[in-house]
Parts: structure tokens; sequence; C-alpha cells
């Protein structure tokens, strides 16, 4: 792939076109708003001239409710050899163009599973999808040199390349991303008009809980309209579920030993059940998931403590296989979790301690 046209400077179109320019890629860029695509440009993305001629691949990173349209407006304009759309939901868009009546040889959806909640190109990195599964959603009509030019573009990006049919890949994103994503805006809504005392509490599970919850709700908007039958299917049992916990809590307040046990059953019936999801959760790098245990450093709140902590940690041979940090409620303090190899953990421990932090049993 020589040139490239980024159809959409938001975070995952300028995000392709930061890595593929800085593989040597021509990248032209275009958006519905001039301005946006300046930005990309400046950024180091490309450039917002046009190209003179069709390029070997046109990136079409618009919302999924607008990929079809400018999916046909660019093939009809015969901008490119190939065409490829990045949106979140494949299905629906594929059964549009195949309304439209378009040859769709050139054709395939894909999906990079990986974002921000910060949107636009100035949120954009070009390691955005480093490691990160993308998903290619190839039919039998798909042309050999187009899912190459996928690929490539995978491979450019220093992602790792999964194949899946378009509606296998919208029920699973559905599970993975969407439903998660509603049920973290539905616990962060609780938040709204609660007590100041009570929010002031809040610690590192709640703040992983709603993290997420956090993006751009018009985004979000465009990516459910486009998926909203799996997802409905998903919280349908997730409601199920929450109404089998709240009788199950009930019964927990009953005077009566035997529905206090019946509660305590079905709590915990729900508690092993997300136990055996959790684990199933893939780890580092996409590999099975592995136990680590955890180093607990106490740190002052001022630049360069994390990297003193890191520098430490390599200088004791020990490679830091996950971190998290706690800040501390109302103080210039927090807590660095370093997550490494069980047999890490004397020989981490005994060097920092070495060399002068303070570690919580």
């Amino acid at each position: 792939m020589r040139t490239a046209l980024v159809i959409g400077t938001g975070l995952i179109g300028t995000s392709a076109a930061l890595a593929l320019a800085s593989r040597g890629v021509v990248v032209h860029l275009a958006d519905h708003d001039p301005e946006q695509a300046r930005t990309a440009a400046a950024l180091g993305a490309g450039t917002d001239e046009a190209p003179e001629g069709p390029v070997d691949l046109a990136i079409v990173a618009a919302p999924p409710a607008h990929v079809a349209a400018t999916l046909a407006d660019a093939m009809r304009r015969g901008l490119a050899r190939g065409y490829l759309d990045v949106a979140s939901v494949k299905g629906g868009p594929r059964r549009e163009l195949e309304a439209l009546g378009l040859d769709l040889t050139p054709y395939i959806g894909t999906h990079p599973m990986s974002g921000r909640e910060k949107s636009g190109p100035l949120a954009a990195s070009g390691d955005l999808f480093e490691g990160r599964p993308w998903v290619l959603t190839p039919t039998r009509d798909t042309d050999t040199e187009v899912l190459n030019l996928a690929l490539e573009l995978v491979s450019h990006c220093r992602a790792v390349p999964v194949v899946m049919d378009a509606d296998a890949h919208d029920r699973a994103v559905a599970l993975v991303s969407h439903m998660p994503h509603l049920v973290s805006s539905m616990v962060a809504a609780r938040l709204e008009h609660a007590e100041e005392t009570a929010v002031r509490l809040c610690g590192q599970g709640i703040r992983d809980v709603t993290r997420i919850a956090a993006s751009d709700p018009r985004m979000w908007i465009d990516i459910l309209s486009a998926n909203p039958g799996p997802v409905a299917d998903l919280l349908a049992d997730v409601s199920a579920d929450l109404g089998e916990t709240v009788q199950a809590l009930r019964a927990l307040q009953s005077s009566d030993e035997a529905k206090r046990r019946q509660g305590a059953t079905g709590i915990e019936d729900v508690l092993r059940r997300g136990n055996a999801g959790q684990v199933r959760v893939p780890g580092k790098h996409g590999s099975a998931p592995r136990a680590y245990e955890v180093v607990a450093v106490l740190i002052d709140d001022q630049p360069g403590q994390l990297a003193r902590i890191f520098a430490d940690a390599g200088m004791a041979g020990v490679n830091i296989e996950d971190v998290r940090i706690e800040h501390a409620t109302g103080q210039q303090a927090g807590l660095v979790q370093l997550m490494v190899e069980p047999k890490a953990v004397p020989v981490l421990g005994a060097a920092l301690r070495e060399r002068g932090w303070a570690l919580r049993q």
C-alpha cells in the first residue's frame, strides 16, 4: 500500500492515518468538517488535499449511521482500488450497501477493537491499535486484493487480525462492549444526585466500573442505534439476574432463617457465575489470563514517582505485568498496585524497601 484516503478524521480515523503515515504511506484526509481534517493533518496524519487519482485503499471512519452512504459515494466516484470501514457494527452497513445495488467485491467491513473515552483527532494516537484485535468480515464476494490491503492496514497499525462473520461480530460486540457500556452508565447515573459525603468515598472499584461512562453520548447513540437488538437481548438477561438478585437481598432481610439461607444461596450463585465469567476475559496480549500478585507501594503525588518505581523494578530485574493507581481521597498521596509474577514478589518487595519505598502489606 502506497496511498490511502481516510474519510472521517475522528479518534479512529486519525489514529489509523497516523499509523499509516509513520510507515511511509501517503495519506489523504477528508471530513465533513474541513477544520477537523486540517487538525488531523497538523498532527502529522497526512494531507487534507484531495488525491489526484484513485488511492490504494479508502478507509471510511464515519459513524455507523453514515457508513453506507459514505462508502457508496466513495465507490461511485472511484476514489480507491479497495474500500473498508471501521464502524463498530458490521451487518447493518453491509446490508444497506447490498440494498443500494453496489458491487461489493472491492469492499470489506472491519472493526478495530480499540478506543478511548475521548473523541476527535486531538485524542488520536498512532499506537492506539497496537496489540489489539482488529476484526475483518470478508464474504465469498470479497476480492483477495482488498483482503490483502486490509491485512496490510492491520499490520501497519500493529494490530491482530481476527476474521469473523459480520452478524456474529455484532452479537459479540454487543456482549463485550455495547451492553457493558450501558450498564456502566446506569451505575454512574446513581452518582448524579448522590450525597456529596457518599461520593467522596469513591474508590478504585467504582472508578473501574464507571470509567467508560465518560464517553460521548452522541457517539454511543449512533453505535447503539446500529445494533439495538443484540444489546436489548443481553440487557433482558441482565435484567432477569437483577430481579433475582433483588429478591435474594430482600430475603436476607427476613427474620425467617430459611429465607435468609435461600437469599444467601442466590447471592452466592450470581457471585460465583461472575467469577466464572471473569476468568474467561483474555489476559495480557490476548493470551489466557494469568494469576498475578500485587506489590502495593505508597507514593506522594509528585512528578517522577512512577518513573522511579519502574526504574527501581527494572534494576531489580522484575517485569511489571500491569499497574493500577488508587488516589487517596483528600490527600496528595496514592497507592500504586504493581502486578507481578508470584515468584517476583519477594524480590521486588526487598528491592523497593531497600530504595526507600513504603510498602503496604
